[in-house]
């Protein structure tokens, strides 16, 4: 218990000191700006220093008929409010050396390695949702604009092969996993991790490291109940409700 009270102790006062943002004060103020409060929420620690689940910036049926309304609401209720629970839970009985780098879940994810399986799973769950429940909208779709549809067309050829790239990326992935647009040495690279990994942790799983732009889940509890073993259909209807305005907005941060 003494041990549980120093980590929420230290957990108070690192939000206090460094606003608990979790990937780094420069990335949450530039690259989420032009989404909602709620999301920037996310990156915070509340007053008993826990993470919480954040609400979606759109209803649950607002997908559909692309992404289902169920599928929705048990993929964001049940599985990431498990992947938050579970980090908090993983937070609160931390070894006293590790204290240190777990401040923010960009140290975190920088010390991968030093960590034990309940963070790297959970921490990488709850940022990694996070950050997809943005990267769709009820008026997404089409091709992106801007900055992002240049350098996407410079570097694939045409925004066709792009998305072809990208979703054999999402379909090869073996078991589970996600598909990653990545902005790493200036450049954007198409590439996936397994299970909740991210291009954000350092650790040797991770072939590629980078900055995420795009994300795309492929767990199975993300489309099996509109889907079932169709992930292809599943990743063909994310086409349609992708958010560009954010990943755009994360480009050019």
């Amino acid at each position: 218990m003494e041990n549980n009270n120093s980590r929420r102790d230290f957990l108070k006062k690192s939000a206090l000191v460094s606003a608990g943002v979790f990937i780094g004060s420069s990335l949450v103020n530039h690259t989420y700006a032009n989404t909602n409060n709620s999301f920037l929420e996310t990156f915070s620690l509340n007053k008993d220093g826990q993470y919480t689940l954040p609400n979606l910036p759109y209803a649950y049926d607002a997908l559909e008929p692309h992404i289902d309304k169920m599928t929705m609401e048990i993929h964001h209720s049940k599985h990431h409010q498990t992947y938050v629970t579970n980090l908090n839970k993983g937070l609160e009985s931390l070894e006293t050396s590790l204290l240190e780098s777990s401040k923010t879940m960009e140290s975190i994810f920088k010390n991968m390695s030093k960590f034990p399986e309940i963070i790297r799973n959970n921490g990488g769950g709850h940022f990694n949702h996070s950050l997809f429940w943005n990267m769709m909208h009820p008026n997404g779709g089409g091709e992106p604009k801007g900055k992002l549809g240049i350098a996407i067309k410079s570097t694939f050829g045409s925004f066709e092969e792009f998305k072809k790239q990208f979703s054999e990326a999402a379909l090869k992935r073996f078991g589970s996993g996600w598909a990653w647009l990545v902005v790493t040495d200036g450049k954007l690279v198409i590439t996936s991790t397994a299970n909740q990994d991210n291009p954000l942790m350092d650790i040797p799983t991770v072939t590629i490291q980078g900055k995420p732009i795009l994300a795309l889940d492929v767990w199975e509890h993300a489309y099996y109940l509109k889907n079932q073993n169709r992930r292809a259909d599943y990743i063909a209807s994310f086409w349609n409700v992708v958010n560009w305005d954010t990943a755009e907005t994360m480009f050019n941060s």
